[in-house]
């Protein structure tokens, strides 16, 4: 059960534009931001932020963005941002597929090999320690450009941001997260834990 209950979304009308924002990320407008609009300079900043580093010109896919954000959010524990990053991943094109892969992603033929280094990438990134190294940042080197490297841990540090939040409110998950824990995580160990 959350630690601060969502408040309605039409709670903070001057919100509406920033709102829609998350709504075309993830079909709905999360909890997480109905509950931070307490603040709303933080929605706006947050939206600001997401825009920036989930850019539709950036050179690195917003789908892929996604499971970026999703490794980070397993590195970090927070089962909230796990299957919300996979509901962005799969509306912002990734198949159903790949993500049901998603355990296997070293392995499996539906990963590229930049892919499967950008992931361990974020999953050392969004570690605590951080466990990014030199060798780490030599093989996203051969993958990956410099403005690359620099969008792809924009994705971790963002998600950083939303870890530490839904972590620390134990935000509620919402029904279609909830399902895509249920499908691809479950396996992993992942059981929606204090946000269900």
């Amino acid at each position: 059960m959350a630690h601060l209950e969502p408040l309605p979304a039409e709670t903070t009308p001057e919100l509406q534009d920033d709102f829609a924002i998350f709504e075309r990320i993830l079909g709905f407008v999360p909890n997480s931001l109905l509950t931070m609009q307490r603040m709303p300079g933080m929605v706006k900043g947050f939206g600001e932020l997401t825009k920036a580093v989930m850019d539709p010109n950036g050179s690195v896919d917003l789908g892929f963005m996604r499971l970026i954000a999703h490794f980070s959010s397993r590195a970090a524990g927070c089962q909230y941002c796990e299957a919300h990053s996979l509901v962005a991943a799969k509306i912002h094109g990734i198949r159903q597929e790949k993500l049901d892969a998603i355990w296997e992603y070293r392995d499996s033929p539906l990963y590229s090999e930049a892919e499967r280094v950008a992931l361990d990438y974020a999953l050392a990134a969004g570690s605590v320690p951080n466990a990014v190294d030199a060798e780490l940042v030599s093989q996203m080197k051969q993958h990956w450009s410099e403005q690359q490297i620099v969008q792809i841990l924009g994705a971790v540090c963002l998600y950083g941001f939303l870890n530490r939040w839904n972590d620390s409110m134990a935000t509620d998950l919402e029904e279609s997260p909830t399902a895509m824990g249920d499908r691809v995580l479950a396996r992993g160990g992942w059981t929606g834990g204090k946000h269900r």
